[in-house]
């Protein structure tokens, strides 16, 4: 009788974890999927060849349910371009600060092997007519210091205002990279905008800088006492909260929007739906954006691209808050078509501040919507292997998104997958 009774329980306990490892509602992975056909969405770092811009087609193939989300950089890094032109067109007489006649900026550059930097160097230097072109695409290299105004990488341009003809001059740039080697560097940017101020400040008539976390660093550290305008990019919160304050402007690349779409991509996935489901279709609890308004989706890349929208006096206090979910995509969904399923998320650098503050908040309130139990990595900055070494179990989880240290390493992730 007992060896029955003990047989039952045996036979129960089996029946219980097959259920299991075939994922019947589980927050588990389904052991029926193999890692390499997972769910993966590639996010804010797009699968690329840092020197040539050259997009790794294998890795944004990696399986059928692949895709990338970021932002339109181009678009992005025209507005800001024209952001910053529009007001020195506006304040010219007002910000030339010695009077010399010459509108006189220094650029913060982010990484200078990554897409989104490259293009935000460009499209401000295309737009103040500073940019040099090589090839048939402007050059974003650092032009280091240039007061002279005799640097191979830019060049002077004239804008007439009034009657009277300034001269715009990139004085300095430089990629804001620390002896760690992490991009991007905040304090970096800080202490470069201490070097320039102390040689040539009063030459510095405008800052700009390819995100908010340096463009803040440096509106911190010296432009905000000395009433220097400053631009920057990403719409943080303090960045937004300081254009009260004489910060100049930033482009907001709807965070919310690529955060939702991260998650949303894998969830459809995880779900068996089309991949258009609660992005340009509606889903069952209304969820749907709109194509073309709040992004683009290029089939040739598997891509989705978030809009950008300048950002300034004019309309700052619509962005007060970087972290609440986009209202078109705030709705819960039913639990019993979409069981909780867990995922693996990298950050790349936890010190980033756009990433640590906007995008990683925003991922955690989109989580809980779209029923996933999400495992948030944060990586150093510097090294992948900071990353991948904590993905040793890629079977205990249903999919996958990963934000690269360095575009060109997506071999370093799927090798894993394989």
């Amino acid at each position: 009788m007992k060896k029955r009774r003990l047989l039952a329980v045996l036979t129960a306990t089996a029946m219980a974890a097959s259920l299991v490892g075939c994922g019947s509602g589980s927050s588990g992975s389904s052991s029926s999927v193999a890692n390499k056909d997972k769910p993966l969405c590639w996010f804010n770092r797009q699968p690329s060849n840092s020197s040539t811009g050259e997009l790794d087609t294998a890795a944004l193939n990696f399986n059928k349910d692949t895709y990338y989300v970021g932002f339109d950089a181009n678009q992005g890094a025209e507005l800001q371009g024209q952001m910053v032109l529009d007001y020195i067109k506006a304040n010219a007489a007002t910000i030339d600060r010695n009077g010399d006649g010459v509108i006189g900026y220094v650029l913060a550059i982010g990484d200078i092997g990554h897409n989104d930097s490259i293009a935000r160097t460009r499209g401000v230097r295309s737009a103040l007519g500073t940019g040099v072109d090589n090839g048939g695409a402007i050059v974003s290299d650092p032009a280091g210091t240039n007061t002279d105004g005799s640097s191979a990488v830019v060049k002077d341009s004239t804008i007439e205002i009034d009657g009277k003809t300034f001269t715009i001059r990139e004085l300095a740039s430089q990629e804001m990279k620390n002896s760690a080697g992490a991009t991007w560097d905040a304090a970096t940017a800080g202490n470069a905008i201490g070097t320039w101020s102390a040689s040539f400040g009063d030459q510095i008539d405008v800052v700009v800088s390819n995100n908010d976390g340096m463009g803040m660093s440096m509106f911190n550290a010296w432009a905000k006492e000395q009433k220097v305008v400053t631009f920057g990019y990403d719409a943080n919160s303090d960045a937004v909260a300081a254009i009260a304050e004489g910060y100049g402007g930033t482009i907001s690349q709807h965070a919310d929007v690529q955060a939702y779409l991260t998650l949303r991509v894998v969830r459809n996935a995880l779900d068996g739906v089309d991949v258009n489901t609660g992005i340009s279709v509606a889903d069952a609890a209304g969820n749907k954006l709109d194509e073309g308004v709040d992004y683009r989706y290029d089939a040739a890349s598997r891509s989705f691209y978030a809009l950008n929208i300048a950002v300034t006096k004019d309309n700052y206090t619509e962005f007060t808050d970087a972290t609440k979910p986009y209202s078109k995509v705030a709705n819960k969904l039913d639990a019993s078509n979409s069981p909780e399923k867990k995922v693996w998320l990298d950050i790349y650098n936890a010190s980033d501040n756009f990433l640590s503050a906007t995008y990683q908040p925003l991922l955690q309130n989109y989580d809980d919507l779209l029923n996933l139990k999400v495992e948030y990595i944060g990586g150093d900055g510097q090294t992948e292997s900071n990353i991948t070494n904590r993905l040793g179990n890629p079977g205990e989880y249903d999919a996958f998104c990963i934000n690269m240290v360095k575009t060109d390493n997506a071999a370093s992730y799927t090798s894993i997958l394989q």
